[in-house]
């Protein structure tokens, strides 16, 4: 799943190279988290939220198919 959340987001962002993916397990679900540079934050959001929640959707979609629990979080640094 981090390779899938790390292409599709340096696909959107200017500054690729400044974006950061890592996994966490919490409580029988894995959280993604996604760091990116301050610049592109609106970016990977998008208008009302729109690329963010498409960002999950897929994610999400891509787990249930491997029987797993997954969120995406886009953390502010």
């Amino acid at each position: 799943m981090v390779e899938l959340v790390e292409i599709i987001a340096k696909a959107l962002v200017e500054h690729p190279e400044e974006v950061t993916v890592t996994e966490t397990a919490a409580e029988g679900e894995t959280v993604i988290e996604l760091k990116v540079a301050p610049s592109d934050m609106g970016k990977v959001i998008g208008k009302q939220g729109r690329i963010a929640k498409a960002l999950r959707t897929v994610v999400k979609a891509a787990a249930t198919k491997n029987d797993q629990k997954v969120s995406v979080e886009i953390v502010q640094e």
